[in-house]
């Protein structure tokens, strides 16, 4: 016979585990992820599902997040479905909403790298110097930002390595800086996303195309693509947030934010850009294996884009002044020594 003291020690024992998984499950978060590229693309399958398996793993379980089967709008729409709070953490470019964002343009302007792990790192360490407060920024968590490595010029049927081979050319590009870009080149700017890079080639609307040397493998233009112009700084870059809506991270309780935070901000912009420094030389391996041409950009062509760059830099100071960016000289020299201090290690 079960001794009654016992069988109340045992029953108050099982009470309690109940309510402990109940108290558990009832502070359990889970978050809702929008992401807008395939489930096949090395975004999604080498940095997104290793982030959310690291908050999970962080946090013991406590904060999930769950990727969306689908987007929950398109790509520059990300921002604000964050903001928002119509998804609870998306991902996206800056560059898609680039009146929001003027203290990001540096960069993105030629020859901002093409280390993309010691770009995404030092364009961290100078959000959180300088621009952490601008008030471009409220309303989310920011969770981490990234650089790609140097966007380069690809062409349909020729090489293009000097100012008269740009000339006249019809190329597609995403962004106003792109776009400037190419027009001071004297080139014809086509703004479209990339993944219509493909129908536009094969059309005859664009001669080129700008993209990562990862991009024209990943996004299939290596048939349309043949010819590849390196700037060994980097033709132009992009800028890319992951975000949280704000209101559900201060939610969240304040072990779970400092778990959170140990895996993201530095750290995660670090694996952003990890993932770009092994596709892009993959990339560039898997296209001249293909007998595509791939050359560096002529003297001449490299002393126009410095040219141009140095506009560049001039007009944005006095945009970043008006966007609240107190010193813009300072943040841009602040990235560049970040960055090559980063680049050298």
């Amino acid at each position: 016979m079960i001794n009654p003291a016992i069988k109340l020690l045992k029953g108050a024992a099982a009470a309690a585990a109940i309510l402990t998984a109940t108290v558990q499950a009832a502070s359990a978060e889970t978050l809702t992820m929008s992401s807008w590229v395939p489930p096949t693309h090395f975004v999604h399958t080498d940095f997104l599902v290793p982030f959310t398996e690291k908050v999970a793993e962080v946090t013991e379980g406590r904060v999930t997040v769950t990727i969306l089967p689908a987007p929950l709008a398109s790509p520059p729409q990300h921002w604000e479905l964050a903001r928002n709070g119509v998804a609870d953490i998306t991902w996206g470019n800056f560059t898609y909403e680039p009146e929001r964002f003027v203290p990001l343009w540096f960069a993105e302007f030629p020859n901002a790298g093409t280390n993309a792990e010691a770009q995404s790192r030092a364009l961290w360490q100078t959000y959180e110097k300088f621009l952490a407060g601008n008030p471009a920024f409220d309303g989310v968590k920011m969770l981490a930002v990234g650089m790609f490595g140097g966007g380069q010029l690809h062409h349909g049927s020729a090489a293009v390595t000097t100012p008269e081979d740009v000339s006249g050319q019809k190329f597609r590009m995403g962004g106003p800086i792109q776009e400037q870009l190419l027009t001071k080149l004297g080139a014809v700017p086509v703004a479209a996303p990339a993944t219509k890079a493909y129908e536009m080639l094969e059309s005859g609307v664009i001669d080129g195309s700008l993209h990562t040397m990862e991009s024209v493998v990943n996004f299939r233009l290596e048939d349309s693509l043949k010819h590849h112009t390196i700037f060994p700084n980097g033709f132009y870059d992009a800028t890319f947030f992951v975000i949280m809506n704000g209101a559900k991270w201060d939610r969240l309780s304040d072990a779970d934010k400092t778990a959170i935070e140990a895996v993201t901000g530095e750290a995660l912009s670090a694996a952003w850009g990890k993932n770009f420094d092994h596709q892009n030389p993959a990339a560039s391996e898997k296209l001249a294996a293909e007998g595509h041409e791939i050359a560096e950009a002529a003297p001449e062509l490299i002393t126009a884009v410095n040219s141009i760059y140095d506009e560049m830099v001039s007009e944005w100071t006095e945009k970043a002044k008006a966007a609240g960016v107190e010193d813009p000289a300072a943040m841009l020299g602040f990235y560049r020594e970040t960055y090559a201090e980063l680049a050298a290690e």
